[in-house]
């Protein structure tokens, strides 16, 4: 345990106790009445570890629920922490999320409030598990606009892959941004365009419309209309646009990225090679 959550954690551990002990005398309040203590310290405990490692806070949220033997507290507990990571806007607190699905609701241990929530939850680990932070993005075999097959990504280089689909209004302005930002990548970078829709005709107009002229940039255009590769699943595309960065071996850098947080990583990168190179 690190020394400085010790206080915070001797908090925390006092008021799961008196939590339990107090439910029964509140069988008949309103869970939010009930539970809104331990919602406040659950969110103070989190907010201390925010700069943590995953795997710290896994493991903290294990000692957490695990620390309470009434069962309510306990899902409670779990299902707070679970929804608290899986909302994060923090990129890469959802592998936590997928952690306590993974270790209590998965097998059981722990209920989830119904039926509904638990397919979510077994959906949402299905279609994020295979492209967490500092894991090999899946290689996926997708076709160009002439047919020929291609394995995206490729190592090698830098990579961005961008799933988008022409109806989407979203796919569209960041479509309209993303050039721009691209003028800006000064290492060698393949940028994956990856058309989600069916539309043969509007997906031609796409990249007639998409220029990037930065030599350092390969724009590739691919699709799978039939979805023979499963990219849909293994990249949690369950809706668009999806923003991908990966590292020259393939290593995910940035996951389910906005506009911003794109710009931010290409920047990083750039520094890192202008810093080399003198």
């Amino acid at each position: 345990m690190l020394k400085r959550l010790l206080p915070i954690l001797c908090l925390l551990c006092l008021g799961l106790s008196a939590m339990a002990q107090e439910e029964a005398a509140v069988q008949q309040a309103p869970d939010s009445l009930a539970f809104g203590k331990l919602d406040g310290m659950l969110d103070k405990y989190t907010a201390a570890i925010t700069r943590e490692s995953f795997e710290t806070k896994m493991a903290e949220c294990d000692f957490l629920i695990s620390s309470v033997h009434d069962s309510l507290t306990t899902q409670h507990i779990a299902l707070w922490l679970y929804d608290h990571y899986k909302e994060s806007e923090l990129m890469g607190d959802e592998a936590v999320a997928i952690h306590i699905y993974d270790t209590w609701f998965k097998p059981g241990t722990i209920a989830m409030r119904s039926q509904f929530d638990r397919f979510d939850a077994d959906l949402f680990a299905s279609f994020n598990r295979s492209t967490l932070l500092g894991m090999k993005a899946p290689e996926v075999t997708l076709q160009t606009p002439c047919g020929r097959k291609i394995k995206v990504p490729q190592e090698g280089s830098h990579s961005i892959l961008f799933f988008f689909d022409t109806s989407c209004g979203k796919c569209q302005l960041t479509a309209k941004v993303l050039p721009g930002i691209l003028e800006k990548v000064t290492f060698p970078t393949r940028f994956y365009a990856v058309y989600c829709g069916q539309d043969k005709k509007e997906w031609r107009k796409f990249r007639c419309k998409f220029k990037v002229r930065n030599r350092k940039v390969g724009v590739v255009h691919a699709w799978d209309p039939e979805v023979a590769s499963d990219y849909l699943r293994l990249y949690g595309v369950m809706s668009t646009p999806r923003l991908y960065f990966t590292d020259t071996d393939g290593e995910i850098l940035g996951r389910r990225l906005e506009i911003e947080s794109l710009e931010e990583i290409i920047h990083y990168i750039c520094e890192y090679y202008g810093q080399k190179e003198k």
